[in-house]
Parts: C-alpha cells; sequence; structure tokens
C-alpha cells in the first residue's frame, strides 16, 4: 500500500503525536518533524542515518514566526529575508535559547527558511510549531524531488509523504551565515551566488566542512548514486579512454551517441539552466535504477545554478 497522500490533516495529526512526515518544497522533499520534539528530531536522525553533527534546517511559514527562533537578524539578512521569502534561500542566525541543541548540532546559531510551497505553507500554519526537516533521503543519497522517489526511500519506516508534486527548484536551498555582519556562503543552491550579491555585495564562499559543518551539504561526499559515477569536461573522451561497457550518460543539453551509451538523460534541450536543475535528481534516480556499470556526468556551464549543479555533482562523483 503507498504511502503517499494529499491528507494534509492526516500529517498534522502524525506531526502532532511526535511522528514524523515527509513533505514537499520547492527544493526538494523533506523528511519532517516538530522542532521541541526530541523523539521526532532524533527518528529523522535515526531513519535518514544522518551523523548528529550535520544540522538540520527549521521550516517557519512567515517572517513573524522568526523572533521564537533567533535572537539576530542582521541587516544583510533582513535584505535577503525580503528579497527571497518564501523561497529556496536559508539564513544561518543566532539561535533563541528555546531552540534545542539537537537541530544544532550543539551551535549557537540555527538553519531557517520560509519554503515557498503552497502545501507546506497550509501544513505549517495548521500547526502550532516549526518544522524540523533535512531532504527526505538517506544520508549521502540522492535528493528526492517527487513523491514516489521518498516512498522507495522509505516506505518501511515512515507513515506518509504529503504529495506536492515535482519540486520545482529541484536542487536544496542556498545557505547564508554571518561573521560578524559579513555575509558567508556555506551552500551553493537554487538561488545563485550571483542573484545573491546583487542584494547584499561580495560575498564570501565557505561551503565545505568535513569535521562540523556550520550548515547542511557541505560534506564532500553527498547526493550520491548507488552507480559508480564520474564527473567530466567531455563525456566521449571519457567513455574512450575507460572500460565501461553499460553506461548511463548525463548531459546538460547536447544529444550523444556511442555504441556503450545504453541510456542518455538531457536535462535541457534549450540550455535553461533553472530548467536543468529542476530536472537534475530525477535524471540521477533514473540512471541510478537501470543497473548501468558507470553513471558519466558533463560538467554544467559554470555559472548561475550551473555553478550550483558543479556543486552537487562533484559531491555525487566524490
Amino acid at each position: 500500500m503507498s504511502i503517499i497522500s494529499n491528507d494534509i490533516n492526516k500529517a498534522v495529526a502524525i506531526l502532532n503525536s511526535e511522528d514524523i512526515v515527509a513533505i514537499p518544497t520547492e527544493t526538494v522533499y523533506g523528511l519532517a518533524g516538530n522542532i521541541y520534539s526530541e523523539k521526532a528530531i532524533r527518528k529523522i536522525f535515526e531513519v535518514k542515518q544522518r551523523p548528529l553533527f550535520n544540522p538540520l534546517i527549521v521550516h517557519l511559514y512567515s517572517v513573524k514566526q522568526l523572533n521564537e527562533i533567533v535572537t539576530n537578524i542582521p541587516e544583510k539578512a533582513q535584505k535577503l529575508a525580503e528579497a527571497f521569502w518564501p523561497g529556496s534561500l536559508t539564513l544561518v542566525l543566532k539561535k533563541n535559547e528555546a531552540i534545542p541543541d539537537l537541530i544544532t548540532a550543539g551551535k549557537d546559531t540555527v538553519a531557517v527558511r520560509i519554503p515557498n510551497h503552497p502545501v507546506t505553507l497550509q501544513l505549517l500554519k495548521a500547526l502550532d510549531f516549526p518544522l524540523a526537516a533535512p531532504s527526505a533521503n538517506p544520508f549521502n543519497r540522492i535528493s528526492p524531488t517527487q513523491a514516489l522517489h521518498v516512498e522507495q526511500y522509505f516506505k518501511n519506516s515512515i507513515q506518509m509523504v504529503l504529495e506536492g508534486g515535482s519540486c520545482t527548484s529541484g536542487i536544496e536551498s542556498t545557505i547564508i551565515g554571518f561573521e560578524g555582519e559579513e555575509a558567508v556562503l556555506y551552500r551553493l543552491g537554487a538561488i545563485s551566488l550571483e542573484d545573491i550579491e546583487t542584494v547584499i555585495g561580495n560575498i564570501i564562499v565557505k561551503n565545505k566542512s568535513e569535521l562540523a559543518p556550520a550548515a547542511p551539504g557541505m560534506l564532500a561526499k553527498h547526493y550520491s548514486p548507488t552507480t559508480k559515477t564520474f564527473l567530466v569536461d567531455d563525456v566521449l573522451h571519457f567513455i574512450e579512454n575507460n572500460h565501461f561497457k553499460n553506461i548511463g550518460v548525463l548531459q546538460f543539453k547536447d544529444s550523444l551517441e556511442n555504441e556503450f551509451i545504453a541510456h542518455l538523460e538531457v536535462l535541457s534541450k534549450s540550455g535553461n539552466l533553472n530548467e536543468a536543475a529542476s530536472n537534475l535528481y530525477h535524471a540521477m534516480h533514473t540512471l541510478d535504477a537501470l543497473n548501468l556499470d558507470a553513471i558519466i556526468i558533463q560538467k554544467m556551464p559554470n555559472y548561475g545554478l550551473g555553478k550550483s549543479m558543479n556543486d552537487r555533482l562533484e559531491r555525487a562523483a566524490n
């Protein structure tokens, strides 16, 4: 029996009982629980097999809730919130004492955003508490952008996936923190670095950390297929110089032919980076399900959302 459902009231009941529900956002599906329930938050970490040193993102429906979560909002954070919320931007801010250390990996900061998805905003408004929600995938695996991806991962370990269609952005939120008044990019994401900089000017980039990440998505290996995966500049050159026979290929916009290519996924025939990002994880799920010898992925153009996609793909192929 499918665990996918449109029933928001059922999701509310499960979350009120300190259990967890997979929810849609515009970025990826998340595995959500009451931020004030240790039972729910521990279950998120257990189901995902996620290490406790990797913090979670708190999801709100309104800026009005921010004061119960954080103690200080720098001027640049206010500008970014005004420009991009609701949307695919996560801000890392000084946390209120009420926020459990389990969510923040013991840090004095908390990651927070307002998702831009009508179903989840409706759900959040129906609850008396915000939700913590990392991506709804086992640790290090490909993020889910459809309810079916989540069901395939977790059908035996969660009660419900709230149906919200395909995620429109298709990659995780961009994460910005603050060191004093200076803005720091911790994770490239669905809002490009260039778009962030048009609002607040130049920004420091610190998006890799293995031991005590300041935000999710900073580990070297992440977003990975189970199939051996390579990220290359020239796919045909790589095929000619390696000995894989049954190959899946992921291209940005151009089609390719080769006797060893068993399946080809093209992200955007028109070369649109937004469309490519939206299709990225679904294409990776498709290829990973085909029992291939290898997946070979063409590097994306290294600007705008192409830079964010390359960040994901480098970690996937690590």
